[in-house]
């Protein structure tokens, strides 16, 4: 007969409590599975605690968890072979503990239901009876001459704590699942939660399907042997193994388990500190793709090898939201808001603490192999000057290790970027030990970058300084897009001025921060305004008309004026320096810098496109052959009395063909401007063939 050893009612307002639980606790049901291994991964390790202080001396046997699910029951069940509890823990931890707290619970919660809470773990248990009509728990305790008790309850204020007949060390918790949820004794189903949720605990997880019995004349054959439990879980958790333990192909196995059918990642970093708090992790720095939400986070958090979030976004600095990995702290909040977790004091030392080690083996790598540096730069430049925007601490640790591409190929005894031969300036890097950085393309650290004709040259700003001082001092010129400024780029090339290359979707904003960082240094784009080493001031007053005492700029501005007839576009004429006139452009569009600025930001807040500005300025090369046969064409003109010669015509049709070759450079053209420019062009060949 069994013995009852206590019957009661549960008090502190728990006529309240489970209607919280059932209905608030968690947003999603799939939890209570999480929070039952959880806890017995808790006992099994309490008892190897006690096995190792020698307060148990008994065989450990095979520590482990199994989940049997019962169809026909309609009972899942989650054992372990743990320290077992007895009846008078059972009071205390399943009747007092979290029933004391049910009143703090109830108050705090209630008024705010659609609070978002992450992880709560201290109501762990309790949350079964979001799933059960019934729970109930068999246990046996690890010390000596312990009795087995046995706890149910079936959702309401009563529990019934008697005898058990368990002679088994370790926990049975048995859920009586509603009928609305029977999805949890789908096998698939289980799986799928293992692995989202406890596939790295360090202990086996075990599931077992009790078949229910075939019905009458079904078969008549044998009934097949009971399968023993099979393991789920990975249970290895690789960011809490040494980092010496592990091989590249160990992290990039685990990058592409977490990430499945994404490229290999560019490198990684390590975490593992257990003072002044416990984080362990390793994080990736992935390929980015232009369309990348760096506002997104796809970092997982953990909380002693459970999985808690598919993002951490209040744990790390904004800036690293595009690393991908894992994060994994005990001493991370998880039974509070989001808000409160952003304003947690521990938790921004974490970040601070991860945004230290990022930038740290950034610089180490910049020191160490400047090739695979470089070579990763399109996608770590991203991280690099984003953090540079949004953490000044960081930006302090990577300030000197930003680098750009450059038009600069190294000459004489001048010094040479990164990229060429010469030895690029050392930076000091402190490590700390527990933290590794690996990179996926080299196998080894490389002392001395290799140079290539093919290979881009990068260099950093106080580098590119340092080399121009002489010809602009305090001036940098960059290039916002190589294709459509390539005109520019060449001009400046030509007459040796170097060129950074500023063209990732960042930089437009990277430019401004470089310009408060920086306010004695001035940045002009290539198409805003040439430098007077650009142009030839000699040939600015050749050849006068002798029968105006013009002369030839003044001219050509008289000509591109009349032809265009757009008040709104400033003419300039001005001879451009070059080694092939026939390479250098007849006229370039400029965009002041300021002007241009200002319509940016304009259209930044306004949520709008940029569009081109109708005020700009042309600028034509009076020394280019073409502006020159063209000022032939328009003097030999014959006014005639029914109106302009065909000369004066062609050299109006020239003019207009040379300002949308200039504009082509800045911008397309929509449909009405490209088909005027193709029926110009058609005249202005057929003219030209006419004679």
């Amino acid at each position: 007969m069994t013995t009852v050893l206590e019957k009661g009612n549960i008090s502190i307002h728990t006529e309240n409590i489970f209607p919280i639980i059932k209905k608030w606790l968690y947003s999603d049901h799939e939890i209570f599975l999480r929070e039952l291994i959880s806890n017995a991964v808790d006992a099994i390790q309490k008892l190897k605690m006690v096995s190792h202080s020698g307060e148990y001396s008994g065989d450990l046997g095979e520590l482990e968890i199994v989940i049997t699910l019962n169809k026909e029951a309609k009972t899942l069940a989650v054992s372990d072979t743990g320290i077992g509890m007895t009846a008078e823990e059972v009071k205390k931890y399943i009747n007092q503990v979290a029933f004391s707290s049910a009143e703090e619970f109830v108050q705090k919660y209630k008024a705010n239901a659609d609070q978002q809470i992450i992880g709560h773990f201290g109501l762990g248990f309790y949350s079964s009876f979001m799933v059960a009509s019934k729970v109930e728990i068999d246990t046996l305790s690890y010390q000596p001459g312990s009795q087995a008790v046995h706890w149910s309850c079936d959702g309401t204020t009563e529990f019934e704590l008697t005898d058990s007949s368990r002679t088994q060390r370790g926990t049975t918790v048995t859920l009586t699942l509603m009928d609305e949820e029977k999805e949890y004794l789908e096998p698939y189903r289980i799986r799928s939660l293992i692995t989202k949720y406890c596939d790295f605990m360090p202990f086996p997880i075990k599931l077992e399907v009790i078949e229910p019995p075939k019905a009458e004349g079904e078969t008549t054959e044998a009934p097949p042997e009971a399968k023993a439990p099979e393991q789920v879980n990975r249970q290895k958790a690789p960011w809490k193994e040494a980092p010496s333990s592990l091989s590249k192909e160990d992290y990039l196995e685990f990058y592409r388990y977490l990430y499945p059918f994404q490229e290999d990642p560019l490198l990684w970093v390590h975490l593992n500190t257990d003072y002044p708090f416990v984080v362990n992790g390793i994080l990736y720095f992935p390929k980015l793709k232009p369309d990348v939400d760096v506002t997104k986070g796809q970092i997982k958090l953990f909380c002693n090898q459970v999985f808690v979030s598919d993002n951490c976004e209040e744990v790390i600095p904004r800036f690293l939201m595009p690393l991908r990995g894992v994060i994994d702290s005990a001493d991370i909040p998880l039974n509070v808001s989001r808000s409160f977790l952003q304003n947690d004091r521990t938790v921004r030392r974490i970040a601070d603490y991860i945004a230290k080690k990022v930038g740290d083996r950034l610089k180490e790598l910049y020191r160490d192999d400047r090739d695979q540096y470089v070579r990763s730069w399109q996608d770590l430049g991203t991280f690099v000057k984003f953090g540079s925007l949004n953490d000044d601490k960081f930006k302090k640790q990577v300030e000197d290790i930003v680098i750009y591409r450059t038009t600069w190929q190294g000459a004489g005894d001048q010094g040479a970027a990164i990229g060429e031969t010469s030895e690029a300036p050392k930076v000091e890097v402190q490590s700390a030990e527990g933290d590794v950085w690996q990179d996926v393309s080299s196998s080894s650290p490389s002392s001395s970058p290799s140079s290539s004709s093919s290979t881009p040259t990068y260099t950093t700003l106080k580098e590119y300084l340092e080399r121009n001082k002489e010809r602009h001092e305090n001036r940098v010129f960059y290039c916002t897009d190589e294709v459509s400024q390539a005109t520019y780029v060449e001009l400046h090339k030509q007459q040796g001025l170097e060129v950074l290359f500023m063209d990732s979707f960042i930089d437009t904003h990277f430019i401004s921060f470089l310009e408060r960082e920086y306010p004695n240094i001035k940045f002009s784009r290539v198409d805003a305004e040439l430098d007077d080493t650009l142009i030839d001031k000699d040939k600015e007053a050749e050849i006068v008309d002798p029968k105006t005492n013009k002369t030839r700029s003044e001219l050509i501005k008289e000509l591109f004026q009349q032809a265009l007839n757009k008040p709104k576009v400033t003419i300039r004429t001005e001879s451009l320096k070059s080694s092939d006139q026939q390479g250098s452009p007849p006229a370039v569009v400029l965009l002041p810098e300021h002007l241009r600025r200002i319509r940016e930001m304009s259209a930044l807040l306004q949520q709008q496109a940029v569009e081109f500005p109708e005020e700009h300025i042309l600028l034509v090369n009076t020394a280019h052959p073409l502006i020159q046969n063209l000022v032939r064409i328009s003097q030999g003109s014959i006014i005639q009395s029914s109106g302009p010669s065909p000369a004066a015509e062609l050299a109006n049709l020239i003019c207009n063909h040379v300002y949308d070759l200039a504009l082509m450079a800045q911008k397309g053209f929509d449909a009405d401007g490209m088909k005027a420019f193709i029926d110009r062009s058609n005249q202005v060949l057929t003219r030209l063939t006419a004679n």
